[in-house]
């Protein structure tokens, strides 16, 4: 393929004008959390926009509604819609990112100001939204102007759609994306997300998996006002006792899940499964490392990564209403509420996982014969994700990376939520493929975020090396 070697060839000659642009879009401070950054996001938006249409593609900004953040209610950032290219011989690949980011102050640990994307002598590129997702985002454009520049078309149509709440729940874009399934994004054959990292540092990935989330705030409510210890301590029965009693009843210190059923509906492994454990970019060692202690649960890397990616986990997050300052307070909580939530994996569904929890810690509360009022409220139930790394769409990216790299992608599942993945698989019925830049120690959301310049350039190949890949792969042999 004459035309990708000629586009890897000008991006090795393009790589410090990639790293300025990538400089450019990290200083936009787009914050979806802070109201007092809402303009800086939409900024953000309005810079990628403005270059696609420089670039001669078609854009469509779509305004999602409104949101009250902070007490204000503000404008939600806009939603890039995008096609470059129209041939109906092509292909259609739709590719999804945000532009978006994290909150970041350099008071919170950062060596450099977190908006000014600083170049180390190790290749670490740092900087807010370098991996997470503005690098990856930036990646498709850049892959774009390449092509553009060296006189290439670009082997498929592509499509775009680019959000900015990404950060702060994808507010908006679900209804989007259903709205604009058989408009926008008709005649899209297959959905690429940039939106997630390898599994190590070295060896690059395909995930053909996501476990879902539903979350739960569990409320026990007492008295009328908070108390004082001294004077009603041992004569009522106090909401955080009750509390912390519940919160024990869920997990146990090995991470097994206490709630009764709960595992009936996982999915059982398989011999063939089994055997996508073997030979993956992943040791204790490195995992103890990065955790900066050794506390690992089990003996087994395979079975520490079944239990980040394939079983069902539960974790418990913190207590709204109790005393939470330094120094000392003796006040008992009139009401507190607990907060947890439950990784779900195929095949559990979440109105089961919510009834199952429900009942249990209404049984459990039961048994205490306390006075006080118990309340379990599900906040969010969102489901997995699965697809055969055998499909096409994933070949194309098994192809691509083996090109780039040199070395055949680990095939990987991950412990998170990318809750778009389902929303496009669903709404649009066509296959989506998420195809990492970054690596697992860019630290994505923490403090001195990057992306290794290595990953950044080979990246911007490997996009375009999937999009070469998917447009001579035939799509329908499943």
């Amino acid at each position: 393929m004459a035309n990708v070697e000629k586009y890897f060839k000008l991006v090795d000659q393009s790589q410090q004008q990639f790293i300025e642009t990538l400089r450019e879009v990290v200083a936009i401070p787009s914050v979806s959390g802070d109201a007092s950054k809402r303009s800086e996001v939409v900024r953000m938006g309005e810079w990628l926009q403005a270059r696609w249409e420089a670039l001669g593609a078609v854009c469509k900004r779509v305004e999602p509604g409104k949101q009250n953040l902070e007490g204000t209610e503000l404008d939600l950032p806009p939603i890039i819609l995008g096609q470059y290219g129209n041939d109906p011989t092509k292909k259609t690949v739709l590719v999804y990112g945000h532009y978006d980011v994290q909150p970041a102050l350099l008071s919170d640990g950062w060596e450099t100001d977190p908006f000014t994307l600083v170049e180390k002598p190790d290749g670490r590129l740092v900087g807010r939204g370098s991996t997470d997702d503005k690098g990856p985002v930036l990646g498709w454009l850049l892959c774009a102007e390449t092509h553009k520049q060296a006189g290439l078309e670009l082997p498929v149509n592509l499509k775009f759609c680019f959000e900015g709440m990404e950060e702060s729940g994808s507010e908006g874009l679900d209804q989007v994306i259903v709205d604009e399934a058989d408009k926008w994004f008709r005649g899209t054959d297959v959905v690429c997300i940039s939106d997630n990292y390898w599994l190590g540092t070295n060896k690059p990935c395909l995930t053909h998996g996501l476990r879902g989330v539903s979350y739960f705030h569990l409320q026990v409510e007492g008295p009328g006002a908070d108390l004082h210890s001294g004077v009603f301590g041992g004569t009522v029965h106090e909401p955080m006792v009750d509390l912390v009693h519940l919160l024990s009843k869920l997990v146990d210190s090995k991470g097994h899940i206490q709630v009764p059923g709960i595992y009936d509906q996982v999915m059982p492994v398989t011999e063939e499964e089994e055997k996508t454990y073997e030979g993956l970019e992943f040791s204790h060692e490195a995992l103890a490392r990065d955790l900066k202690n050794d506390i690992i649960i089990h003996k087994e890397e395979r079975d520490t990564l079944k239990h980040r990616w394939r079983f069902p986990t539960l974790s418990i997050h913190g207590v709204e209403g109790a005393f939470h300052s330094s120094g000392d307070k003796t006040v008992i909580p009139a009401k507190v509420r607990g907060k947890f939530s439950l990784r779900t994996v195929p095949n559990m569904e979440p109105a089961k996982v919510s009834e199952l929890v429900t009942k249990y810690l209404n049984d459990e509360f039961a048994k205490l014969n306390s006075k006080n009022t118990m309340r379990v409220i599900e906040t969010h139930g969102g489901r997995w994700w699965y697809s055969s790394p055998n499909h096409p769409n994933f070949m194309a990216g098994a192809a691509a990376t083996e090109k780039v790299y040199g070395v055949k992608p680990d095939l990987t599942r991950e412990g998170g939520s990318i809750p778009v993945t389902l929303t496009f698989e669903e709404a649009l019925g066509v296959n989506v493929l998420l195809l990492p830049m970054g690596a697992a120690d860019d630290g994505a959301h923490s403090i001195n975020e990057k992306l290794d310049k290595r990953n950044f350039i080979q990246g911007i190949k490997l996009l375009g090396c999937y999009l070469y890949e998917v447009a001579q792969t035939d799509l329908t042999a499943v």
